[in-house]
């Protein structure tokens, strides 16, 4: 029988780094997860809109580093450095808040995407913002996948939507692939992401795989 495998995790040290990356006795352990997921919802609701791709952790035993991938890294440094020091202060706020372990010292890094359109998490929430400002979902889907599939070493695209198309009574899908993804192939780079266009008659569910080649060994 097949199984559904999420295909960053299928490719967890073969290609792909954890996004949290720290050690950590059993005492400290349900701590530091329970302040890993709670910052980074935190910070994938406040950042909706800047074209955020990752929100890495790493930790060493006084600091914590906080890694967010943006293709528009301006939009979020703001002038001077001001966007990022008060995104700084607005997660020290938000753990204490919560009563989360606060680290003695965080370190906010904001590093740019070099290849945007080739990014699973940014061309899905691209086609979010497109279905919310109501333009025709074929259209959008069409345009992205093209848009894609343009960019040197990508191989395959595919992009699925779930929900009341168009305001329909009736949820239904659309699909939409290009090129080849082979899903079972350890060393095939393929970047996957979810998104949500929030509309007025409900949540459209967004589904993105891109491929971008294979990776042997000697590339790593």
């Amino acid at each position: 029988m097949s199984k559904i495998v999420h295909p960053y995790a299928h490719r967890l040290v073969i290609l792909r780094d954890w996004k949290s990356r720290w050690f950590a006795t059993d005492a400290k352990f349900a701590s530091y997860l329970k302040t890993d997921v709670l910052v980074r919802e935190f910070l994938q609701k406040k950042l909706r809109g800047f074209y955020v791709s990752s929100i890495e952790f790493e930790r060493s035993q006084k600091s914590t580093h906080l890694i967010v991938r943006t293709s528009r890294p301006g939009m979020l440094i703001g002038r001077s450095g001001e966007g990022s020091i008060k995104l700084k202060n607005d997660v020290l706020k938000f753990m204490k808040k919560k009563g989360l372990t606060v680290p003695e010292e965080l370190k906010l890094d904001i590093v740019e995407v070099p290849n945007p359109e080739a990014d699973a998490h940014i061309v899905a929430y691209t086609v979010a913002e497109g279905l919310e400002k109501r333009m025709p979902y074929r259209r959008v889907i069409k345009q992205t996948i093209e848009k894609v599939m343009q960019v040197r070493g990508v191989s395959g695209a595919r992009i699925v939507l779930g929900g009341r198309l168009g305001g329909a009574e009736i949820a239904r899908g659309e699909e939409l692939k290009r090129g080849s993804i082979p899903l079972q192939t350890f060393r095939a780079d393929i970047d996957f992401a979810r998104e949500k266009a929030h509309m007025s008659y409900g949540d459209i569910g967004i589904k993105v795989w891109i491929y971008r080649g294979q990776i042997f060994s000697k590339d790593k």
